[in-house]
């Protein structure tokens, strides 16, 4: 039997009391304690998000109710739970976040005891046991009579990244760093890791707040003023968090926005020429990612393998297939010497100790790159007609690569494009990138009028 699913791309997200009620996370909180059993040991953390405070105690009180022995790590970014679940030997770990969503969402993550978030088949049955009301409830015997509270999650955390760098030479570099945490729990970790790493600090939108003052997102749309902090402070790096601080996106001291997947260029390069290190010989990344990272690390003989989107997909086939790195484009980095899963302070680390290595400035080390154009456009279409859109692209630009894994990528010499149905949204996601800002609009226009044959004129767009 088939159920509606509750998980999306990255765990159950939803507007607080509206879609994700009490009543939503106790069912949820008692299939995770069914699923894992009587008796296991999760650790539950959370960001402060509005609605975050009564999700995690509802949360903590199904758990107790399956008789789930419950930690409590407070106020933690979704990757130090991770590192501390993986590392001290939870059975589960659960993260009370809705990540880069706006404020209005709240959200129940899973990860696993290898520190990643749950797979798809364990989803499904959890969604089962939801949807089935199969709860186990203990006797009052079995109840654990008191959940532990756990300080030390972010002090592990950031001692394992800082312990994989070279960190002398960092703080031998006298570097200055704008950090935006986005009014969330980044504030608690990103200012500690770089001043232990003896880097200048200065940091906006670091109080904590459930009404941030810009959105979670860090698009470069949101992130004008960590730009304007930047110029007007003269830092080296401007660096901005999502929500949880899994991402970080980083802005170069002249003001560049610079996109996830370029920095992961760079950080997949340092990784390779700089730490050496070149085995398994291969990065993982997701098909919306850009082809430039392939282009870049070819000569090193590092393979590019593309998967769905999801970073969760990204981690399991980086620990099925091994790989130096992985990434997604929207700021999230995997280094597997630390962690298996997008990674903001460990990003960050491997930044600064990039430029440390090459004594030059970000903006420099992404001008000695390939120059490309990109463009995104958001199409409001019924997702139930995109095979007739694919067929017509395959005759249209007949003659390149494709890549159908998740939506289709066509990648060509000079250009590439993918069209994917959006995995949260009722929408259709556009992503072109060509050596040249008319072509990149050219490609754009032949998709655009693709999607206007098979739609009809009515397709709206932004």
């Amino acid at each position: 039997m088939s159920y509606r699913r509750l998980f999306g791309t990255d765990g159950v997200r939803g507007v607080v009391n509206a879609d994700l009620t009490p009543e939503v996370a106790l069912r949820l909180a008692l299939a995770i304690g069914t699923y894992f059993g009587s008796g296991s040991r999760i650790l539950v953390g959370s960001d402060v998000r509005a609605g975050s405070a009564f999700l995690t105690s509802i949360v903590i009180g199904g758990l107790l109710s399956a008789g789930v022995k419950v930690f409590d790590a407070g106020l933690v970014p979704t990757p130090a739970l991770q590192y501390y679940v993986k590392s001290r030997g939870f059975d589960c770990g659960v993260m009370i976040t809705a990540s880069h969503n706006p404020p209005e969402y709240g959200g129940i993550k899973v990860v696993m005891s290898d520190g990643v978030e749950a797979p798809r088949e364990v989803e499904e049955e959890l969604e089962e046991i939801y949807h089935e009301s199969r709860f186990r409830r203990v006797s009052w015997r079995e109840v654990s009579g008191s959940v532990v509270r756990v300080y030390d999650v972010i002090d592990h955390y950031l001692s394992g990244a800082i312990s994989l760098i070279d960190a002398d030479r960092v703080r031998s570099r006298g570097l200055k760093v704008v950090a935006d945490p986005a009014n969330n729990v980044g504030a608690l970790s990103t200012p500690r890791l770089l001043r232990s790493l003896g880097v200048k600090t200065i940091a906006i939108n670091g109080d904590l707040s459930y009404v941030p003052s810009r959105s979670p997102e860090p698009t470069p749309e949101n992130l004008g003023d960590l730009i304007a902090a930047v110029r007007a402070a003269g830092a080296d790096l401007g660096a901005a968090h999502d929500g949880d601080a899994d991402r970080t996106v980083f802005v170069t001291g002249d003001g560049r926005y610079v996109p996830g997947d370029v920095s992961a260029v760079l950080l997949c390069k340092h990784i390779v020429e700089n730490r050496g290190e070149r085995s398994p010989p291969r990065v993982v990344t997701a098909v919306s990612s850009s082809t430039l990272v392939g282009e870049v690390l070819s000569k090193y003989g590092i393979e590019l393998v593309w998967t769905r989107v999801g970073s969760a997909v990204i981690s399991r086939t980086m620990m099925r297939l091994g790989a130096v790195a992985g990434f997604e484009e929207n700021g999230g980095f995997m280094y597997p010497k630390h962690q298996y899963v997008r990674d903001g302070a460990m990003s960050l680390a491997l930044m600064l100790e990039l430029l440390s290595y090459e004594d030059a400035p970000l903006s420099s080390l992404l001008d000695e790159l390939p120059r490309r154009y990109a463009v995104k456009k958001r199409l409001y279409v019924d997702k139930e007609s995109l095979p007739g859109v694919y067929e017509k692209l395959r005759d249209r630009f007949s003659g390149i690569e494709f890549v159908d894994i998740d939506g289709l990528k066509g990648i060509s010499e000079r250009y590439w494009f993918l069209v994917r149905p959006s995995g949260t949204e009722p929408l259709v996601r556009v992503f072109v990138e060509a050596e040249t800002e008319q072509l990149a609009d050219e490609v754009l226009k032949a998709i655009l009028d693709i999607f206007a044959e098979v739609y009809g004129s009515e397709v709206r767009a932004a």
